[in-house]
């Protein structure tokens, strides 16, 4: 058993290696570099450096804090403690929102490839298969979690990796077999320039891409339920450099070499597949799509473990129903898996019949939720930092870095962004509504949180009620 909590020590240290590796690589770096690249050219590198030195930096703060207190609550748990209850009660929910709301989205976008495949199938029959699949698959146990995670993981590494040397050979103009006459590293400013609508552009690209790398957090609470929660974290917090250098810069690197960034195949086939098939590479966009495929299958069963992970640590801590706390013989919170279901089922039909208002406003509302948790976990370290000096500073093993000042310079940053975005206002999911509907939807349940502390069970009652629950299984 995880020491306070009925979850069980079920991943091993290859499914979080693999969790850590893959939770950066989402769909949304095969799908959404496309629009970046269009709206900043080769300067898109720019924009994914800004937003990798950011997530490195987040990163580094709750590894700091994760290691020192391994949970599967990671950053809400943190957040209850340096804050206040208010601020983990807050953000815990709001990352449980985002991640149902991602669960349709990315059931949506498998199911689109599957029927395309097997068009006997509607779309929204397999979008039910997929999400049953993965649920049964996260009800079985963590180990299985794992397991699913593990492969999905390594196949979007070694496509990636692929991609890559592949890329780089034609591109060096060593690469037998191929059309490589539109490759050359000169596409970086041959075209108008490095930054051909000028620097202006970057932010707007960061606005872009910032949201592809939300998930880098998950091995943080996937490190509660392994053999070795704070070398897990420490392992992962001091790899995320290498791993968003490789995978995101690289891969970007790649695309906007191979083809000139202007290239009208981009925005139509997508970045990855157009940059495939400018070699003439056979069948280069059905093999895009499986790989699209599985990182949707990662993100969906991360997504799911993700969500009923967070509504568990809410549970045990008195911040949602006590029955999300409650575990399975086999240490899986059956309770907290269904309900993020449930809400992930029900976003899906919204997705079918209402996409321009209801499923809109979920995934707005949702949008900025990223920016948020990063946002917390900065406030949160800088107070943590001084609790574990005084109460365990031998478990100060990952320390953020010219702390506090890069701590702050990062929030900032943060800050900026979210500044950036009410400056877009174009269409019906620009920055500025993004903003407005999460910070709404974000002061509905700051209110919740702070009525719920006056007025609520106090901590201690709290305390007692996570101790039944621990020692509750069912099944």
């Amino acid at each position: 058993m995880t020491p306070g909590s009925g979850l069980q020590a079920g991943l091993k240290n290859r499914h979080l290696t693999m969790i850590a590796i893959g939770g950066v690589i989402g769909a949304g770096l095969f799908v959404g570099s496309s629009s970046g690249i269009a709206t900043a050219g080769p300067g898109i590198l720019l924009s994914y450096a800004l937003v990798g030195t950011l997530v490195v930096l987040v990163m580094r703060m709750l590894g700091e804090m994760s290691a020192a207190n391994p949970t599967s609550g990671s950053f809400s748990a943190h957040a209850d403690r340096a804050l206040g209850r208010w601020a983990g009660f807050s953000i815990g929910w709001l990352y449980w929102f985002f991640w149902v709301v991602v669960l349709a989205v990315e059931a949506t976008a498998g199911a689109k490839i599957l029927a395309g495949w097997v068009p006997a199938v509607p779309q929204w029959g397999w979008a039910l298969i997929v999400m049953t699949v993965l649920t049964a698959t996260n009800l079985v146990s963590v180990g299985s979690y794992g397991e699913f995670e593990f492969w999905f993981a390594g196949i979007k590494v070694v496509a990636i990796g692929a991609f890559i040397l592949i890329g780089l050979l034609a591109i060096f103009g060593v690469l037998p077999g191929v059309h490589a006459d539109k490759a050359s590293f000169g596409n970086l400013t041959n075209h108008g320039g490095f930054l051909p609508h000028g620097p202006g552009a970057i932010l707007t690209g960061v606005l872009l891409v910032v949201f592809s790398f939300m998930g880098s957090e998950i091995a943080t609470l996937a490190a509660g339920e392994s053999e070795d929660p704070q070398r897990a974290v420490t392992k992962s917090t001091n790899s995320i450099i290498w791993r968003i250098g490789v995978f995101y810069l690289g891969s970007i690197l790649v695309v906007v070499s191979l083809l000139p960034w202007n290239d009208p195949t981009i925005k139509a086939q997508g970045s990855y597949v157009a940059a495939l098939n400018s070699l003439g590479i056979a069948h280069a966009g059905e093999i895009m799509n499986v790989i699209v495929l599985t990182s949707v299958l990662s993100c969906l069963n991360s997504g799911l473990y993700t969500a009923s992970r967070m509504a568990f640590s809410l549970g045990q801590r008195g911040d949602a129903p006590k029955v999300f706390a409650r575990t399975t013989a086999r240490g899986v919170p059956m309770a907290a898996i269904l309900a993020s279901v449930v809400f992930g089922f029900v976003a899906v039909f919204f997705n079918y019949a209402y996409p321009d208002t209801v499923f809109l406003f979920l995934v707005n509302s949702s949008g900025a939720v990223a920016l948020f948790v990063w946002l917390v976990i900065c406030f949160s370290q800088l107070r943590m930092r001084r609790i574990i000096l005084r109460e365990a500073p031998e478990k100060l093993v990952v320390r953020m870095w010219l702390y506090p000042y890069l701590t702050w310079a990062t929030a900032i940053f943060i800050m900026g962004v979210l500044g950036y975005m009410l400056t877009d206002t174009e269409g019906a999911s620009s920055g500025r509504t993004t903003v407005l509907l999460s910070v709404g939807v974000a002061a509905v349940v700051v209110v919740i949180a702070l009525v719920k502390q006056k007025f609520g069970p106090d901590r201690a009652e709290g305390a007692a009620a996570v101790d039944t629950a621990e020692k509750v299984t069912t099944g």
